[in-house]
């Protein structure tokens, strides 16, 4: 095996390097994508599966091996079905990639209390809310079903888009950066969700779900019913108990 390994390291090229390199990248890329998702848990169904098949086969065990050769020519299959959303994600991802991240997110920070002003204000008053922030890939096929602004970010501006009877008041409203990009506008609703009860089966969540599946943008959902505020991001909403946990959870998300 010592000779095996002396053999090969001196056939090492850059082209070898590259290519490890190259696959690295691939696999970091999927870990990040799949991070704290439900399809985390499948990927390691899907490891101890191969694990089974390496062993069958150095053990040679026969039928066993042989099943799992076959089971694994549909498992690709359920791979694609049920991976769907974040292999669109991830290519989504590979085609937005900019080097204007830190800049948009130190513009973003900079009126980023202003949101969170209104966040609060709504929700004392238990005003229906829905705000996703661009991250890295772009929102502007969701902006053009809505109403453009291209305004700067303000509590007063963000309260009356959502004040009741407000023409834009059902739709989502667009962060980037420091501006509001469009108002009013229409977001996807999710192929499959596992809301819990708390946050009960309303079209906003579902909405903030449906974007957070599609895109990496972070989505605030302020309920009328309630006044409760959620953050959804990945495909996983979660309630936020106050101001200072939702601006602690945003940027930890946005800066990642």
């Amino acid at each position: 095996m010592l000779i095996n390994i002396t053999t090969a390291l001196s056939r090492f090229t850059l082209a070898d390097l590259a290519d490890i390199l190259l696959v690295a990248f691939i696999l970091y890329s999927l870990i990040l994508l799949i991070k704290d998702t439900k399809a985390y848990q499948m990927a390691i169904g899907i490891g101890i599966v191969g694990l089974f098949f390496l062993v069958t086969r150095w053990g040679k065990l026969v039928v066993s091996n042989w099943l799992i050769k076959n089971f694994v020519t549909y498992l690709i299959i359920a791979v694609i079905i049920l991976f769907q959303s974040e292999i669109r994600r991830f290519l989504t991802g590979i085609g937005s990639r900019s080097f204007r991240k830190p800049l948009v997110l130190r513009s973003f920070q900079e009126k980023i209390e202003e949101l969170f002003l209104a966040v609060d204000y709504m929700s004392q008053r238990k005003i229906g809310g829905l705000i996703a922030i661009e991250k890295e890939i772009s929102l502007e096929n969701y902006a053009d079903r809505g109403t453009k602004l291209d305004a700067v970010i303000s509590r007063d501006l963000i309260v009356s888009l959502f004040f009741p009877h407000s023409p834009l008041h059902d739709g989502a409203v667009l962060i980037r950066g420091s501006n509001i990009t469009a108002a009013g506008c229409l977001l996807p609703l999710p192929a499959s969700h596992n809301l819990q009860s708390a946050f009960l089966t309303r079209t906003r969540h579902l909405a903030a779900i449906g974007l957070s599946q599609e895109t990496d943008a972070a989505v605030i959902v302020i309920s009328e019913e309630s006044g409760r505020i959620s953050l959804a991001a990945k495909g996983v909403l979660q309630g936020i108990q106050d101001k200072d946990e939702l601006k602690e959870r945003l940027l930890d998300y946005l800066r990642q």
